[in-house]
């Protein structure tokens, strides 16, 4: 190892990292644990008494993942047993070392209705619905950390928890047709997966407040209005529309691996730390890409930013 490669790790052993920072950079921590009444197992047990569709993953040589939300007959609706597949979908990405993007879409032209009824009604106990709501927020917490540029690809309709799994993605995209809609109010409930939360960060406070209390149609001009989305498709095929989402993110993965990654948990951990610890944070994941092949290969091809 270089000198200063190893002055470099050197000082990243011996600085005093807070806690939660530490904590950060571990893959897979989730929120809730025994201490917070939220016991894993118990809640697994429950969620695979209710089938019915699947969550896929696909991995191309491109760097970019794409997971369907697949239960066309209910509209994409999250059964239980898709709700631990989101989770095992979770690990295997924070696995991925090759990967740099994501896209989360739902089959058969449209997102996904939220969580299935059938399960809802079984689980309508508080106690039954604060274990799901953490097990959910756990898995997309763990989801919204990945070192993976997540777009979801939205046709056809986002409703409910399937409005609240957009927002776990640093990016969406819908169709002209589509339309995101939170309707928890109308369920005579709140969001639960964190999407309440997360909507506030995308769109202010103000908005998020509407958006939640009138329980608004987002269609896609109003969404790009509000800066819901970034960008509008032209097309409505399905086929035609994962193509141009893939086109579109793209633009935002080109480079190594290893730097769009640390460039995806500098960006996280500053959402989530108070100013020191992201600062901290993003000089360690500096230490991880100084030096290395991309950045020599990158200093030899340019010399110093001449193009």
């Amino acid at each position: 190892m270089e000198p200063k490669q190893e002055m470099a790790r050197h000082v990243l052993k011996t600085s005093p990292i807070p806690m939660k920072t530490k904590l950060l950079h571990q893959i897979g921590l989730s929120l809730y644990n025994t201490s917070h009444g939220f016991h894993e197992e118990e809640v697994k047990r429950k969620l695979e008494q209710f089938p019915g569709g699947s969550i896929d993953l696909q991995k191309e040589d491109s760097g970019i993942g794409i997971l369907t939300l697949n239960n066309p007959s209910k509209m994409n609706a999250f059964s239980g047993v898709m709700m631990l597949q989101l989770l095992e979908k979770v690990i295997e990405l924070e696995n991925w070392t090759e990967g740099k993007g994501l896209i989360v879409h739902g089959a058969k032209n449209t997102f996904s209705s939220g969580s299935d009824l059938n399960a809802v009604k079984a689980l309508g106990t508080p106690e039954d619905g604060m274990a799901v709501c953490m097990f959910m927020q756990n898995t997309l917490t763990r989801f919204m950390r990945l070192p993976l540029i997540s777009v979801a690809l939205v046709q056809g309709r986002a409703l409910g928890g399937g409005a609240e799994v957009t927002t776990a993605c640093d990016f969406r995209l819908m169709t002209t047709e589509s339309e995101i809609r939170f309707v928890h109010k109308e369920m005579g409930v709140i969001p639960s997966w964190g999407g309440a939360t997360r909507l506030v960060e995308i769109i202010g406070s103000r908005q998020a407040l509407k958006v939640l209390s009138g329980a608004l149609k987002l269609d896609s001009k109003k969404a790009l209005q509000i800066g819901m989305v970034e960008e509008v498709l032209q097309s409505s095929d399905e086929t035609e529309c994962l193509r141009e989402a893939q086109e579109w993110l793209q633009q935002f993965i080109k480079g190594p691996p290893e730097v769009i990654r640390a460039l995806k948990k500098s960006v996280s951990s500053s959402k989530e730390l108070c100013l020191e610890e992201a600062l901290q944070t993003e000089r360690d994941l500096l230490g991880t890409v100084w030096g290395g092949p991309a950045n020599l290969e990158a200093i030899a091809r340019k010399g110093k930013f001449n193009k």
